[in-house]
């Protein structure tokens, strides 16, 4: 199955060049119908022109942001260098933590097709 997802600049790029290997999600119902095997296209904010197409190679759920965060090496994220709080704080820019509490958290281990 393939899904389509979208992101900002630096993350997509991160992911295009090989640095970020596990996307950042929450565990919402969308979410949950991805599989092991499955195809995500992501597609470029703001214009959505530039595409990159991705494996799911696994899928692991957490409760927390921080929770996976202490478990995957930023590196993972290719946030290397970064500290706990300005992961959860950028993190927090985008969802909320309503939102993590409702759904949990999804990290996707993807590589490039």
């Amino acid at each position: 199955m393939k899904h389509t997802m979208s992101l900002f600049n630096e993350p997509f790029e991160a992911i295009k060049s090989g640095e970020k290997t596990v996307e950042i999600r929450l565990n919402d119902e969308k979410r949950r119908l991805i599989q092991v095997g499955d195809n995500i296209e992501f597609l470029k904010l703001p214009d959505k022109q530039d595409r990159i197409e991705v494996l799911v190679e696994q899928l692991m759920v957490f409760k927390t942001f921080e929770e996976m965060y202490n478990t995957l090496s930023f590196k993972d994220f290719g946030c290397e260098g970064r500290s706990m709080k300005e992961m959860i704080d950028g993190t927090y820019e985008i969802y909320t933590s309503e939102q993590e509490d409702k759904w949990g958290t999804l990290g996707i281990r993807i590589k490039a097709n």
